[in-house]
């Protein structure tokens, strides 16, 4: 039987979330397909009750089972790069499942791109407990610098999406359209995550960037917002595009990281 499974390889869940979890799960149950449950989503004694090994054995279950067809990650937070020495790419590579998740699965999203060349999905799944918004794979993006934009999606949070600098699992950025969302921060955050990738030679190589939402600045209207920064760290020459339907939102949609894109103004 076709098979999806949950794992929580960021941040272990609440105990005190369980009944909101359960529901979501029986949302999952009513396509008729089996679920598996990864045995690491729930805190026990204290928030680091499972170890990354522990986290990364319970996805690369998913991964091995040959009738899992979706891994959906539940989590969030900051501890998901500690499964990335533990995985086995080889057994992700030759898999059928497909990774979901967001924000701080940021790192596993690029990981398994760069060391794999499949796609991911970057997508809190939690949010069909809200509706799934129509045209899920098609958020609407605006240019608002260049002409338009193409070629491969990559990053995603964008201090998660560093914790990858320095390490094999940061994904080559030749030719590549750059992602950028977040939930907290403001200005100073936001320009030291860009002085980084600037100073890494990352906006010397890409041929665009996409900007989701940036939750905090925009609920705090900052200025410069992050429009404006980005303009400001790459110039005029950049293609930029921008959407308000991939972030942080409960009615964010998704898209494929390790994925072409082309971009055009209607």
């Amino acid at each position: 039987m076709k098979s999806i499974a949950i794992v929580a390889c960021s941040n272990p869940l609440s105990l005190s979330s369980g009944e909101s979890n359960e529901k979501h799960f029986e949302l999952l149950r009513n396509d008729g397909r089996n679920l598996l449950i990864s045995k690491c989503i729930y805190e026990e004694k204290n928030r680091f009750s499972s170890s990354g090994k522990e986290r990364a054995y319970e996805l690369m279950k998913f991964f091995s089972n040959p009738d899992v067809t979706n891994i959906y990650d539940i989590s969030g937070g900051d501890m998901a790069n500690e499964l990335l020495d533990y995985l086995d790419f080889e057994i992700i590579r030759k898999s059928q499942a497909v990774f979901w998740g967001y924000s701080d699965l940021t790192t596993v999203i690029n990981a398994i791109y760069s060391q794999t060349g499949k796609s991911s999905v970057l997508y809190q799944i939690k949010n069909i407990l809200h509706g799934e918004p129509d045209s899920l794979f098609k958020p609407k993006f605006e240019i608002i610098q260049g002409q338009g934009i193409e070629g491969t999606v990559v990053g995603g949070n964008i201090r998660c999406f560093l914790k990858l600098t320095g390490t094999k699992y940061f994904p080559d950025m030749n030719g590549k359209i750059l992602l950028l969302e977040s939930l907290g921060g403001r200005v100073p955050q936001m320009i030291t995550y860009l002085s980084q990738l600037r100073s890494m030679g990352v906006f010397e190589k890409i041929n665009g960037i996409i900007l989701g939402t940036f939750t905090e600045m925009e609920k705090e209207n900052c200025s410069p917002n992050m429009n404006e920064l980005v303009q400001e760290f790459v110039g005029p020459n950049m293609p930029i595009a921008k959407t308000c339907e991939i972030g942080h939102a409960r009615d964010s949609k998704a898209i494929l990281i390790g994925k072409e894109i082309e971009i055009r103004n209607e």
